[in-house]
């Protein structure tokens, strides 16, 4: 595919055009996306109210007497915008172990639940997709907030956990991936019923193009978690998920206090090019080449036997079920839409006729484009020399971005939970786990006392 210059190329161009007249435009433009983007504590707080209101009607359900309901996806994870769907996992009651109800049985539940929201009424766009490889219950709350509902998602609370985990590595990871979820759905390439990518495959790419950085930002999982961790969640729950946890602990705190780790100070717009720039090469050698985030690299599709015979256009291993493929929905018509839309932002990027406008408008949608022009009489001006602002997130932007304060997950999780320490309960970097079970406790490293961010003051 031509259009798109060499990485090495790419970022030479974008580092000069964006530095005109003593202003990084892009950074700037990125911050003020961010700032709309970012979820409030307003709503952090609609999401739990949906929470309680499912949990109440679940426990109305003479069927599901005993089970209990747990956030997982992106809220979990801490990786949604203020516009971002939630996803609910109903957990059966099964003593203290691990059980995997068969799909008859899954699809039985969720008509249950179907027919006591139809009931209850205040849902709209009810819609039951049961044949699908995980049996769904989709609505739309009276808050214009999107939630699926499934049975027994320990394996997507887990991944959840994961992603959130990863954050305490750098924190960059985050903006970088709200960043990218929200370019890819202003190039409409954020839709898996569509054809192209879901925002989990969206944010493995990101954890991908963190860790083939020189000097990387993120290691490869397998130094997080090295074992498959589905194959670990078996047996009594409270173990496996402890014994997960505090294999992740030690690692990822083996990682940060590693002194001789080289320290990575990108922007984030030099990480968003670059990411680009990446993107593109993955999407032009899809047919020979897969991604592991695993492993931490791109590996030969033919040498690989966990992924043959080769069936999709695009293949991003989950490095926590693998060897499933997350990008199983993109079809060839699709790469190449993806590809274009690479190219497009490529084109406005290096455009000598740029301005704030149109760098926001290939970033993000056009409500986005418009919250962001109301609320730039506030936007301070970055100017360049001064410190990264990507790169420092313990004083990111501290008085416009609300959820960088305390948040309604750290007040409500404050009583309960005797493992949370200090950093996580004061707000410091506003990153939440939004487990929300009276027995389930948030994992944090135990060590850990304060922001400790690679590329932050290193």
């Amino acid at each position: 595919m031509k259009g798109c210059p060499s990485l090495k190329n790419l970022t030479f161009q974008l580092t000069a055009i964006h530095k005109m007249n003593g202003y990084n435009f892009l950074e700037l433009a990125i911050k003020d996306i961010l700032r709309v983007i970012n979820p409030s504590k307003e709503d952090w707080s609609v999401r739990f109210h949906i929470i309680k209101e499912v949990r109440a009607l679940v426990e109305s359900i003479e069927s599901l007497r005993g089970a209990t309901v747990e956030p997982f996806g992106s809220f979990a994870s801490n990786l949604f915008t203020k516009w971002g769907d939630l996803d609910i996992s109903i957990e059966l009651q099964n003593g203290s172990y691990i059980s995997s109800p068969g799909r008859k049985h899954k699809q039985s539940l969720l008509s249950d639940v179907l027919r006591a929201l139809r009931k209850k009424g205040g849902f709209r766009r009810l819609q039951f997709i049961s044949n699908a490889r995980v049996p769904i219950l989709k609505f739309e709350s009276c808050y214009n907030i999107s939630c699926d509902i499934s049975i027994n998602n320990l394996s997507g609370q887990m991944k959840s956990k994961m992603l959130f985990w990863i954050n305490e590595i750098d924190g960059r990871f985050r903006d970088l991936v709200l960043l990218v979820k929200e370019w890819a759905k202003t190039h409409h390439i954020n839709d898996s019923k569509s054809g192209t990518l879901n925002s989990y495959s969206l944010s493995l790419l990101v954890v991908f193009h963190l860790q083939t950085l020189a000097p990387p930002l993120l290691p490869p999982l397998r130094e997080i978690y090295p074992r498959n961790m589905v194959d670990d969640l078996t047996g009594v729950r409270a173990v496996a998920e402890k014994h997960i946890e505090e294999t992740c602990a030690v690692n990822i705190n083996r990682i940060k206090s590693d002194k001789l780790r080289l320290i990575n100070r990108s922007s984030l717009s030099e990480l968003f090019i670059t990411f680009l720039a990446k993107f593109y090469d993955i999407c032009s050698s899809a047919s020979t080449h897969g991604v592991s985030p695993y492993a931490g690299q791109s590996e030969d599709i033919d040498s690989n036997t966990r992924w043959l015979p080769k069936t999709c256009a695009l293949f991003v291993e989950d490095p926590f079920e693998q060897p499933t493929n997350t990008a199983r929905t993109v079809g060839s018509n699709q790469l190449i839409k993806i590809s274009d839309a690479i190219q497009a932002t490529h084109g406005i990027l290096t455009s000598s006729n740029q301005n704030q406008t149109s760098l926001i408008s290939v970033l993000a949608a056009e409500h986005i484009s418009r919250l962001v022009t109301r609320a730039s009489v506030s936007t301070p001006v970055i100017k360049s020399g001064t410190r990264n602002p990507g790169a420092n997130h313990s004083r990111y932007d501290l008085k416009t971005r609300p959820e960088r304060k305390q948040t309604p997950l750290q007040m409500q999780n404050k009583s309960q939970n005797k493992r949370m320490d200090k950093h996580q309960n004061d707000g410091t970097n506003g990153h939440m786990h939004a487990s929300t079970s009276q027995k389930q406790q948030v994992w944090r490293p135990r060590s850990q006392t304060k922001v400790d961010q690679i590329g932050s003051d290193g």
